[in-house]
């Protein structure tokens, strides 16, 4: 196959989930939901935690950044592939591809980070009650979470900056629904032996080390737990920390189901079917986590729902008034 110099690529094929033309509609339809739902459930987390002084705290915080990051990461890639199924067109720009991927390396990458910060703050809550407040202040929040974006950010520029120097073949087509990093490189002609060696080193440290801080972290809770006296503090160490290992097996478990899954299978696009469950799924149900299970959370959507319910009944109301006396 000739190959191309990558200026002179204008544009990939996203191949999307499938070819079959009656299932556009089906799933135009899901992932509009899915989106919809992720915006939304993320927005009111957002929301609650802004509104309401209870939830000013480092836990709460986090998962405020956790929220944006989440639509960000869903952002990046549904609103894409909804125009493409819709307007029936494939085609993603070279440009808008590689700041597809990188949008997406540093929101999944920043997840990453936060998740292990999280689990850092219940570390601190639990192992370091008394010092809790001195250690987790607003500047180490703030800090934390600077760090995480910044690391974020290197990761996705570094593999973004990468693809800058690859030429392609005359195969332009990407079997996935938004422009992964791994499919893009299995279409160049280039020799992509320094590109794997940088992206396992990346992988290793910008993955690694957040995965090893959550284990350091929950190994040290779960010990401490464990030598508490009382079943009463357990069960409240235990609750404590429960959305947040919740949201984490969902993340790294859906994430590693589809390394597995892309080993197992030959076929590219049942891995981007399999993708789905990292890329979308974490992202709408992360909300429903963290509301369903912290009883805090719930009474502050609770009251906050009420508010805007009762406000929008009094517009209704107040508009019906007018139209009567008209």
């Amino acid at each position: 196959m000739e190959a191309r110099n990558q200026t002179a690529v204008s544009q990939f094929i996203l191949l999307g989930l499938t070819d079959d033309p009656e299932l556009q509609p089906l799933i135009f339809s899901l992932f509009l939901s899915m989106y919809l739902v992720t915006v939304f459930g993320n927005l009111l987390i957002i929301l609650a935690v802004s509104c309401d002084s209870q939830l000013h705290t480092p836990m709460y915080f986090f998962l405020f950044s956790l929220s944006l990051t989440d639509i960000g990461l869903s952002s990046s890639t549904i609103p894409k592939m909804l125009v493409n199924v819709q307007a029936q067109d494939r085609r993603i720009s070279y440009p808008g591809c590689i700041t597809q991927v990188c949008l997406v390396l540093v929101f999944s990458g920043l997840e990453t980070c936060l998740l292990a910060v999280m689990a850092y703050d219940r570390y601190v809550a639990i192992c370091h009650p008394l010092r809790y407040t001195v250690i987790m202040n607003t500047r180490m929040c703030v800090l934390l979470t600077l760090v995480s974006l910044i690391i974020s950010i290197v990761d996705g520029l570094l593999h973004s900056i990468m693809m800058l120097r690859l030429s392609f073949c005359t195969e332009l087509r990407i079997p996935h629904f938004f422009c992964e990093l791994a499919q893009i490189i299995k279409l160049t002609c280039s020799d992509t032996l320094v590109d794997n060696i940088v992206i396992y080193v990346a992988a290793c440290i910008f993955g690694g080390v957040p995965v090893f801080g959550i284990m350091f972290s929950y190994i040290h809770i779960v010990s401490s737990i464990l030598r508490m006296s009382s079943s009463e503090g357990k069960y409240k160490g235990f609750s404590t920390c429960g959305s947040h290992l919740s949201v984490v097996t969902l993340f790294y478990g859906t994430s590693f189901g589809v390394y597995i899954s892309s080993a197992v299978t030959d076929s590219p696009r049942k891995t981007a079917v399999a993708s789905v469950m990292y890329s979308v799924v974490p992202q709408m149900l992360n909300p429903f986590i963290y509301s369903l299970r912290n009883r805090d959370m719930k009474e502050v959507l609770r009251k906050l729902l009420c508010r805007r319910a009762s406000l929008v009944c009094s517009v209704f109301a107040f508009y019906f008034s007018i139209q009567s006396k008209l």
